[in-house]
Parts: C-alpha cells; sequence; structure tokens
C-alpha cells in the first residue's frame, strides 16, 4: 500500500496534535507538529530577550534565525516524538501562556515562515508523514493527498485549553485564555504570509460536539477511503 501525505489544519486549541499523533500511531508514521516548531521558535525569541510585551527586535531576532535547530525524538513511553530546541527537550516548555501570548507575533514574520516551511518539506522525504498546523495544507503540502481542516467554536476551544493548563498545575483565569484564543484566530487568519486558510480540496471537521473517539473514527474513515483510492 502506498504512503500518503495527511495535511492537518485548523485553529489553535481545536486537537490537531491529538488526532494527528493517533493517525500517525495507527498507520506507523512519522508525526510532525509545526505548531511546536513555531512555539519552540518562539520560545527562543523569549529566552533570548527579542520579545516582550513592550518590544519586540524583529531585525536582531531574525539575524538569530541560523543558530536555531529544531528537531523531533521519539518518546517510546509517550507513543509520539517530542520537539528539541538546540538539543534540549522543550515539549511542556512550548505550551506556557507565555509563548501562547507570542506564538502569531511571531509566525507572522515571512523569515520566519520561511525557514520552518523549507524544514517541514524536507521532512517530506519521510515515509509517510501526518503533519499538522495552520498553512500545511495551503502552503507546505498543497499535493497532499489528504487534507482535513479542524474547527471548533472558540469558547469550547478555551475550555478545552483552560482544562490542559490547570490540569497540569498552572494557574492561568478561564477570559485570559478565552481572549487568547480569540486573539490568534484574528492574527493568524489576517497575517499577509501564508494566514490561516481552509485548503479548497479539505475536509472540514467541526468536532465542537465530537467526542475524542468519534472524531478518530470519523477521520480514520476518511483516511482508509484516501489509502484505498492510492492502491
Amino acid at each position: 500500500m502506498q504512503n500518503i501525505t495527511i495535511a492537518i489544519d485548523g485553529y489553535s486549541s481545536t486537537g490537531k496534535s491529538t488526532i494527528a499523533k493517533q493517525i500517525a500511531k495507527e498507520l506507523g508514521y512519522v508525526f510532525v507538529d509545526s505548531g511546536a516548531m513555531y512555539r519552540a521558535v518562539t520560545l527562543y525569541a523569549l529566552q533570548k530577550d527579542f520579545i516582550s510585551i513592550d518590544a519586540f527586535k524583529v531585525d536582531d531576532f531574525v539575524k538569530e534565525l541560523p543558530n536555531i535547530e529544531l528537531g523531533f525524538v521519539f518518546n517510546p513511553n509517550l507513543g509520539f516524538s517530542e520537539i528539541y530546541l538546540n538539543g534540549i527537550n522543550v515539549e511542556k516548555e512550548i505550551r506556557t501562556m507565555e509563548v501562547s501570548s507570542f506564538v502569531s507575533r511571531v509566525s507572522e514574520i515571512p523569515e520566519v515562515r520561511r525557514q520552518l516551511v523549507y524544514q517541514q518539506q524536507n521532512m517530506r522525504k519521510l515515509v509517510g508523514i501526518v503533519m499538522d498546523g495552520r498553512d500545511i495544507g495551503t502552503v507546505v503540502f498543497p499535493n497532499a493527498e489528504l487534507k482535513l481542516f479542524i474547527t471548533a467554536s472558540p469558547e469550547i476551544r478555551a475550555q478545552r485549553r483552560y482544562k490542559e493548563l490547570t490540569k497540569r498545575g498552572d494557574k492561568v483565569d478561564f477570559n485570559e485564555v478565552l481572549k487568547n484564543v480569540q486573539e490568534r484566530d484574528y492574527v493568524d487568519s489576517h497575517r499577509k504570509d501564508s494566514p490561516l486558510l481552509k485548503a479548497q480540496d479539505a475536509i472540514e471537521i467541526d468536532n465542537s460536539t465530537l467526542t475524542l473517539e468519534e472524531q478518530y473514527k470519523k477521520i480514520m474513515y476518511l483516511v482508509t477511503m484516501t489509502l484505498e483510492a492510492y492502491e
């Protein structure tokens, strides 16, 4: 059976990474969380004081991009690959509200997008890949055999994100989380370079009222049909 590329796009906190991991594990494919790559670059910018609430030293930051090395290392205990920034596992550090608050601003920088898209496209050389993000089906892999666009209401997504953060001990306010979700939606959809758009041939799935199992079965049906079409 021929291996295919599965592109999963959609809004923040829709569970794109969760379903992408499930599919990759089921198929024995490589999972790439493109959002984690942008979060890792944002973390680097924060660590080096290139970005803050008051300022963003864009030119200085862009000069540093060649010094940012990203990679994914499979964790057998978790069953998926974790992201490494310059040789250090930052899977937990990139999931904070601080990083979430700045990632859209970092992601809209053309030089950042060009560098990460180049890295992502090179990953296509891997055998069988599932990649999630915001421009995978439109920019990174426009010829992907299966494209999905995941969505849900802002309130539902904020509830999921709030639950995730509080479960791991972070002290956050729900209204702050909701505001962050809405702001990211706007920035991601209105940036000039590779805005968040549904590819014309993508299949849209609103998971506002779907359980994880219902979503998994629905998407795996689409995956199966696609694989059979390319036999």
